[in-house]
């Protein structure tokens, strides 16, 4: 097999973000396959080398804030604005050739990049480079911009029309769910390879440390504790967890959220700890992962429930998390769970978009009793094994470079 090498970009490869994560997936995949990775982003975390961090393509900095309050919201901007666009994008593109040729890259594979425009120079840099050098490249996509309501009305269709997604014949496309693929082909008449998030099944975790993060969340040993490991955006639906928590019957309920990254406004963690004082809700914020003491596996095993009623996902990383760390799942029906995941078997709390007595009283059983779940999750990581794991991905990945005529 030819060994190649990947060239992973994005706009940022740092944190627990789900396109970190899952890019450092593929990223393992790929090198499984006796391939070789190297990374270019915004913002590049230590672990993510050898690679080039251009800090003007990362989605935070203040230029490209400025340029999004600009041209979302309304149809018109100034033109002014415009200019900046073009011309941060002819920066990051002849950086973006540097990379390559000082790298070696044969594939460019965008990460969620050339899908969510929340980078508009960078997306358009990275369409211009793969139409005009045509190197191979496979598009990762996770959010597509007509998935989010943010976005319209704006003042750059043409550029969203160039580059989120960018359609070329040395431009292949991987979906992350079959909704954003079908909708795909009927925009753009692009076809997609189905790559869901993935997990390392055929290797299970090394179980957590619950005292580890109960002492770092200042919790009790008995303190029932509802775990939502998300970041705190509006779409996560953190205000039905503390909904669910007001009415379960345990006053030593607590609920914990492990990511407090506010991409989309402190404002909306400051809402959070408002509405969670109005319902008397006992509400943490413990970050875990890097820069930390406590990683993701302790939060895990100190969950007496992990909860997730998300009203949008691209997938949802952190419902094969709870798979993987075989813990009692509540989740949202949302539009792709209900397409991709549930109907492989999935054994969890079902919510349907709302807090019911009936959802309180099945939450209430399983804390009451967890020989109630063992089987339920036991049965959730055999899914997970057969349709969301590493060798799922790596035969899609393969597929992927036939189609580019690369194997």
């Amino acid at each position: 097999m030819q060994r190649l090498r990947f060239g992973l970009v994005g706009t940022r490869f740092e944190g627990l973000d789900g396109v970190t994560l899952e890019s450092k997936k593929v990223a393992e995949v790929l090198e499984a396959l006796g391939h070789e990775v190297v990374w270019f982003a915004g913002l590049l975390a230590p672990e993510f080398s050898p690679g080039t961090a251009l800090p003007e393509a990362f989605f935070g900095t203040a230029a490209n804030r400025a340029i999004n309050s600009s041209v979302y919201g309304s149809e018109s901007c100034d033109e002014t604005v415009l200019i900046e666009i073009e011309q941060t994008a002819s920066a990051i593109q002849r950086s973006l050739a540097g990379f390559v040729r000082e790298h070696g890259v044969d594939i460019l594979m965008p990460q969620n990049a050339l899908a969510i425009p929340m980078h508009v120079p960078l997306g358009v840099a990275i369409a211009r480079y793969s139409r005009e050098s045509g190197i191979a490249t496979i598009c990762h996509h996770h959010d597509l911009s007509w998935e989010r309501g943010r976005f319209w009305p704006n003042a750059v269709g043409s550029y969203l029309a160039e580059a989120f997604p960018p359609t070329a014949p040395n431009i292949a496309h991987l979906m992350i769910n079959s909704i954003a693929g079908h909708e795909l082909r009927q925009r753009t008449g692009a076809r997609a390879l189905l790559l869901p998030n993935v997990m390392d099944f055929a290797n299970p975790p090394v179980v957590g440390d619950a005292a580890v993060f109960r002492e770092a969340a200042d919790l009790d040993e008995h303190d029932c504790v509802l775990l939502q490991p998300t970041r705190m955006v509006p779409r996560k639906g953190i205000e039905d967890t503390l909904r669910l928590a007001h009415r379960l019957a345990d006053p030593a309920t607590r609920v914990v959220v492990t990511h407090p990254e506010p991409d989309e406004g402190a404002v909306f963690i400051d809402d959070l700890v408002r509405k969670a004082e109005d319902l008397a809700v006992d509400f943490r914020i413990v970050p875990v992962g890097s820069g930390t003491k406590v990683s993701l596996a302790d939060a895990y095993a100190a969950a007496d429930l992990v909860t997730y009623p998300s009203r949008i996902e691209g997938f949802g990383n952190a419902l094969l998390e709870a798979f993987y760390f075989r813990r009692p799942l509540l989740v949202n029906r949302y539009p792709v769970y209900a397409a991709d995941i549930g109907p492989r078997g999935v054994r969890a709390i079902e919510m349907a978009g709302s807090v019911t007595d009936e959802l309180v009283a099945a939450a209430e059983s399983w804390l009451a009793d967890p020989d109630e779940w063992v089987e339920a999750v036991d049965a959730n990581y055999e899914i997970g094994r057969e349709f969301f794991s590493y060798e799922v991905a790596a035969r899609v990945l393969q597929r992927s470079l036939r189609d580019l005529g690369l194997t």
